[in-house]
């Protein structure tokens, strides 16, 4: 009951930030013209956290009894049908239909944490991906890692390249590898900091199958910016991300 007041308290926090008007009006001219009717209930959750739903993904190298009754107890149930064609054993994944976050946990070197928090939808494409034990595998933009922390609660890849270009996101992405990865598992993952455009002709067809979660516009972080002048630069710099997209993926 404490924990539920404490989320419920929390998330309408959450909601009294203050949406940032000058990105707001860009979302109406572009998205209004790219979505149609659609629009209108992307707004409404959009602009409204209290209906942000996050998932919690169980870390299958940290035993964690109790958690999953726990879950149980406050609502959260399964996030994918067991008739998915691809849907390890192993990958579990909670989510629930009310509002609110189950609590985070902090970064403890030496210990695993139990579980990741994360958007349940983020979780399709490595479904999407059915990796299977001894394939060679690349998150070619890996931080901050939960992607990389959920193929291996699917299978166990013959070689796992994480790759991140960005400085400071590869140390988030190295943080997040050692607080959900045995050290058994670790010696199996080689950390980078790749120009991920390059990948491609340095290892010609060499992985097995690769994810592109690719740089993306944040939307939603910046529609809540506090500094409008810096959201501003934002939307500048997020006509290019198409581009960089694009080379991505080719």
């Amino acid at each position: 009951f404490l924990l539920s007041l404490k989320l419920e308290k929390k998330a309408k926090g959450k909601l009294q930030k203050q949406i940032c008007q000058v990105v707001l009006d860009h979302f109406e001219k572009q998205y209004t013209v790219e979505l149609g009717d659609a629009w209108s209930s992307v707004r409404d959750v959009l602009t409204s956290p209290w209906c942000w739903q996050h998932a919690v993904l169980l870390n299958r190298f940290s035993h964690s009894p109790g958690l999953e009754s726990s879950l149980a107890e406050q609502g959260y149930h399964p996030a994918f049908p067991a008739a998915l064609p691809y849907l390890p054993a192993a990958f579990r994944c909670y989510t629930r239909t009310a509002p609110g976050r189950f609590p985070a946990q902090k970064h403890q070197p030496g210990r695993l944490k139990e579980y990741y928090l994360l958007n349940a939808a983020s979780l399709l494409p490595v479904l999407a991906l059915e990796v299977k034990d001894g394939e060679d595998v690349l998150d070619l933009c890996a931080a901050p890692g939960g992607k990389s922390v959920a193929i291996l609660q699917c299978a166990c890849p013959g070689h796992f390249h994480c790759n991140e270009y960005d400085d400071l996101r590869s140390r988030w992405l190295e943080q997040t590898i050692e607080s959900f990865i045995p050290d058994p598992f670790i010696n199996l993952i080689t950390v980078s900091k790749l120009d991920g455009r390059q990948i491609g002709d340095l290892q010609p067809e060499f992985y097995d199958k690769v994810l592109v979660d690719a740089p993306c516009s944040n939307d939603r972080s910046w529609l809540f910016s506090a500094d409008p002048q810096q959201a501003v630069l934002r939307l500048m710099q997020r006509k290019e991300l198409s581009s960089l997209q694009f080379q991505l993926l080719r």
